[in-house]
C-alpha cells in the first residue's frame, strides 16, 4: 500500500510542478479554459472525471486514514497556503476573535442554516490524530478537533441531487482588475460524510490558529492537504461544477492540479 500512496504522490508532485511551469509558456495560451463553451474546456474537464471515477473505484469510501498517538507529534503543525488573510471582512472577525463569525451551509439543501463557532463547538466533536500529506513532499502530524461534516449536512437535509460539497473561504488567492478571487475547494458527499471528514476549530489541544486556518478548517484525511480548505466561511452544496470558476471544481483544479486528491 505504501509504495501505492509514494508512487502517486510523486505523479501529483510531478503535475504541481507542470502547472507551476504554465505561466512560464504564455497565459494567453490558456484563455480558453475561461470560456465555458470552449470544446478543449469541455475535453479536459471530461478527462478529469473519468480520473475521478477511475480512483473512486479503487478507494473503499470506508476505510479510515491512519490515525496516530500523542508521542508521534513532534513539532507544531507546518502552515500551508495562506497564512493570514488579509480580505475586510476576515480582518473584522479576527478582530473580535471571531465572536461574530457564521457558517452558511446552502445550496442544494432542505434548510439553509448559519452556525456560529460557538455552536459548531458545543455539537458532538471528534478528535483524532493524522498525518498531513502535502504535495510539496513534507508531512507533519498533528491533533485535531472539530465537528464532523455529516452532522451539518444531516441538520440542514441535503437534496437527492446534491453530489459535491463547495468550500467557499475568506482568503483572496488572487487580486487583479476584476476584483479579488476568493480561495474555493471541494469534496464529494462520500469524503463529505467519511467520520473522519471533520470541521476543525482546535489544533494540538488549542484554538485553530489563524495561520492553520481559523476559526474553522476542513480536514480530509484521506487526501492531500491542499484539498482541505481553510478560513471557511460558506458551505455549497452543488450537482456540478460548471458556474463554479473555470468548472473544475476548485482554484487549484482550474489551474491544472488534480481535483482528486485522494491516498
Amino acid at each position: 500500500m505504501s509504495k501505492l500512496v509514494i508512487s502517486r504522490r510523486a505523479l501529483l508532485r510531478g503535475g504541481l510542478a507542470s502547472a507551476a511551469a504554465l505561466p512560464l509558456s504564455g497565459c494567453s495560451a490558456f484563455d480558453f479554459l475561461q470560456d465555458r463553451d470552449n470544446a478543449i474546456r469541455e475535453f479536459m474537464i471530461s478527462i478529469n472525471r473519468l480520473t475521478y471515477r477511475s480512483h473512486r473505484l479503487l478507494l473503499s469510501p470506508d476505510q479510515l486514514a491512519p490515525e496516530f498517538t500523542q508521542a508521534d507529534i513532534r513539532q507544531d503543525q507546518h502552515p500551508n497556503g495562506s497564512i493570514d488573510p488579509d480580505t475586510a471582512d476576515y480582518l473584522a472577525l479576527k478582530e473580535s476573535s471571531f465572536a461574530d463569525y457564521q457558517l452558511e451551509v446552502d445550496g442544494l439543501v432542505e434548510r439553509p442554516a448559519r452556525f456560529s463557532l460557538s455552536t459548531l463547538q458545543a455539537m458532538p466533536s471528534r478528535t483524532q490524530i493524522t498525518r498531513h500529506d502535502c504535495v510539496e513532499g513534507w508531512s507533519c502530524i498533528a491533533k485535531w478537533q472539530g465537528v464532523p461534516l455529516s452532522q451539518l449536512l444531516d441538520q440542514v437535509g441535503v437534496k437527492p441531487e446534491a453530489r459535491f460539497v463547495i468550500f467557499h473561504c475568506f482568503d483572496a488567492i488572487e487580486r487583479g482588475l476584476s476584483g479579488e478571487i476568493l480561495y474555493y475547494e471541494s469534496i464529494d458527499l462520500i469524503d463529505a460524510r467519511h467520520p473522519q471528514t471533520i470541521l476543525a476549530y482546535a489544533m494540538n489541544d488549542k484554538p485553530l490558529p489563524v495561520a492553520n486556518g481559523a476559526p474553522i478548517r476542513v480536514r480530509v484525511e484521506r487526501q492531500l492537504g491542499y484539498k482541505m480548505a481553510k478560513y471557511i466561511r460558506r458551505i455549497e452544496l452543488v450537482s456540478e461544477f460548471s458556474q463554479v470558476g473555470f468548472g473544475k471544481g476548485s482554484y487549484w483544479a482550474d489551474q491544472g492540479y488534480e481535483w482528486f486528491a485522494g491516498i
